[in-house]
């Protein structure tokens, strides 16, 4: 695939919240239940780190962090978000966008990016510690689906080596 990894922009949003969409109702990639509205899922990413894979004019996959906490001295560490798009999937691309995401992030000052997998999500697992995250552990039961379903959470982080040390 000639793709290229991209800035997302509000003109993406229509795609992205398409690609959004179809995580959810894998019932393992989130717990949202609807997609956000642009505005909404604006105000809570960091603007500097958002990118997506685009072929084209189409959005094959994107990632994106938000910040952990309000306080200064968390300033550094940020949740990651990453979807592909059912088409796309396993195909190497998650890679792709993680490892730039983690390079963005390096860049605008971010020390440790963080990620709450659903336990089932088990692609999403292997892709985290293909990039660098390493498990730090499991929140029992920590979420029940609208199914009334209760899921355990795998907590995965990443230091950087560069930043923050």
């Amino acid at each position: 695939m000639d793709y290229i990894i991209d800035k997302m922009v509000k003109t993406d949003w229509e795609q992205v919240a398409h690609i959004y969409l179809e995580g959810i109702k894998t019932g393992k990639a989130t717990f949202q239940t609807e997609v956000p509205t642009w505005e909404e899922w604006n105000s809570g990413h960091v603007n500097l780190c958002r990118v997506v894979a685009r072929l084209d004019n189409n959005i094959l996959g994107w990632g994106a962090l938000s910040p952990t906490s309000s306080r200064c001295v968390y300033s550094g560490v940020a949740e990651v978000s990453i979807y592909i798009g059912g088409n796309y999937r396993g195909q190497g691309l998650g890679e792709i966008i993680l490892n730039n995401l983690v390079k963005l992030s390096e860049e605008n000052g971010f020390w440790t990016l963080q990620s709450g997998i659903i336990r089932e999500n088990i692609p999403s697992i292997k892709l985290h510690k293909k990039c660098g995250f390493r498990e730090v552990g499991v929140r029992e039961k920590v979420a029940k689906m609208n199914n009334g379903r209760w899921h355990d959470v795998v907590f995965m982080e990443r230091r950087s080596k560069e930043v923050g040390m």
